[in-house]
């Protein structure tokens, strides 16, 4: 008897171990949500719903007006089934880019609009990730944004080749109900380094240097379309500060005013991030000293 359940405990010891080198299933994606980020759990990368998306509103980004309706007019299309551009928001940082593109999924999620959020270091997936989006054949009226924040690339990065590819397709082309929209705070999104203008230097016995040049800077091309965002002067600044504040149901005064401009001074910054962050501190001060 005392054989028989050693043996029985060595077989489930075995099984235990073999299991630790079975592939981990994933769990199903959930369809049913809105937004999704690609994410690493239990060593394996997947598509991890958002429960609670940012909800911010296109009325609440200020001062790109042009840049907003560039933004609109192309989603639109997208989701009227109309050729749209893969598009690359560039330029100053706190300036609304990133804002822009979470206020299109809360205009647009009722008609049918979805975001996929990757990391840079997550583009190696690329290919994966427009994969599941294409083989959801019930999913056809929906259209997916894969929204890479804050992107530029080091030399050897990997991560340049899979965009390029999804940007430019391979054989295959890609599908219509996918774009790509990608916020950057520089237009080369791939590094120019000094030695790079010096036309005698070959570095590695390169014959064509330039063409090594072109390739580096030419990422930023394969968009469709570029939107460029520029800092605010002091009353862009405090128009947005006001109409945060507006937001949190308080009013804007002379002493208001002060007390926005000594919060960007500290931050060394005027922008829209920088005014948001003053009136969430600011509101947040103020109800605190009314309940005390």
């Amino acid at each position: 008897m005392n054989s028989l359940e050693n043996l029985i405990t060595r077989a489930e010891s075995l099984i235990a171990k073999l299991e630790n080198w079975l592939p981990v299933q994933n769990p199903p994606v959930d369809w049913q949500a809105t937004a999704w980020r690609w994410l690493k759990i239990n060593g394996k990368s997947q598509l991890q719903s958002v429960q609670n998306p940012h909800q911010i509103k296109l009325a609440n980004i200020h001062f790109v007006d042009a840049q907003k309706a560039e933004i609109v007019r192309n989603t639109q299309q997208f989701l009227q089934g109309y050729p749209a551009n893969n598009v690359l928001l560039t330029g100053a940082r706190g300036t609304g880019k990133s804002s822009l593109i979470k206020a299109l999924l809360t205009e647009f999620s009722q008609k049918g609009l979805r975001l996929i959020e990757v990391e840079k270091h997550d583009l190696i997936h690329l290919g994966e990730i427009v994969a599941l989006i294409c083989n959801r054949a019930e999913n056809a009226n929906l259209k997916f944004i894969i929204f890479c924040d804050d992107l530029t690339f080091e030399a050897n990065d990997e991560g340049y080749k899979a965009l390029k590819v999804v940007l430019d397709g391979s054989i295959s082309s890609i599908s219509d109900n996918v774009l790509v929209y990608a916020t950057s705070n520089r237009k080369n999104l791939m590094p120019e380094f000094m030695i790079d203008n010096l036309a005698t230097k070959h570095s590695d016995g390169e014959i064509r240097p330039s063409d090594t040049i072109e390739e580096k800077t030419a990422l930023a091309e394969r968009f469709g379309l570029w939107l460029s965002f520029y800092a605010f002067d002091q009353d862009e600044y405090l128009a947005i500060a006001k109409s945060w504040l507006n937001t949190f149901g308080l009013p804007f005064d002379e002493a208001t005013r002060q007390a926005a401009l000594s919060f960007a001074h500290t931050r060394g910054a005027r922008s829209g991030r920088v005014a948001y962050q003053f009136a969430r501190d600011f509101a947040g001060k103020s109800k605190l000293a009314d309940k005390l």
